[in-house]
């Protein structure tokens, strides 16, 4: 563990897979609530104990934030297993750690363009710019191990 810690490298993957994590866990929060305030249930007991089955049902905004959500879950998660993998091949810390910064404001704003249903572009460039680290690190870490192959 300690050679992990104090590798710079992976500690700012770290520092960035932490705040990622926390963002998905509040977007979660964030869809929980608005069902909550939508009275807009997924399952019939969770409408029948906020008032009944009339609230079993879909919501657009609701509807919104989840595939949000699910889209966090689809491009963090391998965001963390290259990001890892990524910090252990011995890559430059600015370089690394403009891969992760990138992403991590990339997620952040295509969050907020979600939610907020701001106008095209601005999602889909936000998409787009986070899956260019992603690709980056890829690629970089075929090239480390592609000897061993």
């Amino acid at each position: 563990m300690a050679v992990l810690v104090t590798n710079e490298v992976f500690s700012c993957f770290v520092f960035y897979a932490v705040l990622l994590v926390m963002k998905m866990f509040i977007m979660a929060i964030i869809t929980g609530q608005v069902r909550l305030r939508k009275k807009a249930f997924a399952n019939p007991e969770d409408a029948l104990r906020h008032g009944g089955l009339q609230y079993h049902r879909e919501d657009p905004y609701v509807e919104r934030c989840r595939r949000a959500h699910i889209n966090d879950m689809e491009n963090i998660l391998p965001f963390l297993f290259l990001g890892a993998i990524y910090s252990l091949t011995g890559p430059s810390l600015a370089v690394a750690r403009l891969h992760f910064l990138v992403f991590f404001v990339c997620r952040v704003l295509h969050s907020i363009a979600y939610l907020c249903a701001l106008r095209a572009p601005t999602r889909s460039m936000a998409y787009t710019f986070a899956q260019i680290p992603c690709v980056s690190m890829a690629l970089q870490i075929l090239m480390a191990v592609a000897a061993y192959a």
